[in-house]
């Protein structure tokens, strides 16, 4: 976690605070800095007697999903892969409530953030070689029973052209009623109108099935440079672990690669391609399995509508800027839908 964004914070109250660095014992606190680059959960840098720590509070997953996704975090540091085991509480659990908040804590890492073409090719191909090792990790961890048994299929749900459009006519509704005509409601309007144009165009083109192709298992769920840590032209960390879950292989492939190398409205599909051959070179996962998610995520993405939902229909504004991102981007794709899923199966 890098604090280059980091800011003075007075989000934890003091009481609060006082009974966390007793829970985990920390000792005195030289400096507590709050660190801005989070989406959905809280993170400060907390420089304490005890050493540099990074605490987390955990704020859209349940505590008993948490304590089990953490649990599996001393395995994958065993098997090499840049996952940091939380630091227990005094009592010994990896998960504190304190506050009513739910809260965790690992070792600082230093290291950068690094998107898109900030990674070298050979870096780009690293990464797919962590990713892949990452998922046999996190197998090795569920013959350990350290996790659950993975469920024979994996369903899909594929949303129908019609869902989509009720569901973009519905956020047009609530711009019109909530937007302050401000850029971004000028923007979100154009952009439904669009892209209810694109979903009927393009509906032909969407997965028939509803099984993903391809191996599937437990996966990380948020994969992306966010979440990942460089140091020195290597992989320091990988961060986040909130999300672990069964998922298609492919879409863990496609949706880190997507996040990852698609900058600025577009795909830099000679990194994609690089970042494939190095998973497949751990995972041989299908070419067809791959060209299947990549599909699947385009559709996703043309059908889905987070961003805006969380601004229109929860008031929170952090997303703002990945819907424009991802809106250019959704283009761009559209238009080389051939040209993407080929990027992807010369990995």
């Amino acid at each position: 976690m890098t604090d280059a964004t980091a800011k003075n914070s007075t989000d934890i109250p003091d009481s609060v605070f006082v009974e966390l660095t007793s829970t985990f014992g920390l000792g005195e606190v030289r400096e507590r800095r709050y660190l801005a680059d989070g989406l959905m959960n809280e993170n400060w840098k907390v420089d304490t007697a005890a050493g540099v720590f990074a605490l987390k509070r955990v704020t859209d997953v349940s505590h008993d999903r948490l304590v089990r996704n953490l649990g599996v975090l001393d395995s994958l540091a065993s098997d090499g892969i840049p996952a940091s085991a939380p630091v227990p509480t005094a009592s010994g659990s990896l998960v504190a409530e304190v506050g009513g908040g739910v809260w965790c804590l690992f070792p600082w890492v230093t290291g950068s953030h690094l998107r898109g073409v900030d990674l070298s090719l050979s870096q780009a191909a690293s990464l797919g070689v962590h990713l892949g090792r990452l998922h046999e990790g996190l197998d090795r961890a569920r013959d350990k029973g350290m996790l659950p048994a993975v469920p024979e299929t994996v369903p899909a749900d594929v949303t129908t052209p019609k869902r989509a459009v009720e569901k973009a006519e519905r956020l047009s509704g609530a711009v019109g009623n909530k937007g302050a005509c401000t850029g971004f409601d000028v923007a979100a309007m154009a952009a439904l109108e669009q892209r209810r144009v694109l979903i009927s165009k393009h509906a032909g083109r969407r997965p028939q099935s509803g099984v993903p192709a391809g191996r599937h298992g437990w996966t990380h769920g948020d994969v992306q440079y966010r979440n990942l840590l460089w140091e020195g032209g290597d992989l320091a960390a990988i961060l986040d672990w909130d999300r672990v879950g069964v998922r298609p292989y492919a879409e863990e492939v496609v949706r880190t690669a997507q996040v990852q190398f698609g900058v600025d409205g577009v795909f830099d599909l000679a990194r994609v391609s690089e970042f494939v051959r190095g998973y497949r070179s751990v995972v041989p996962l299908e070419t067809s399995a791959l060209a299947d998610g990549a599909r699947r995520l385009w559709w996703k993405r043309m059908t889905d509508f987070w961003q805006l939902e969380f601004h229109y229909d929860r008031g929170k504004f952090s997303f703002d800027d990945l819907f424009t991102a991802d809106e250019a981007l959704l283009h761009w794709w559209t238009e080389r839908l051939d040209q993407v899923e080929d990027a992807f199966a010369a990995g």
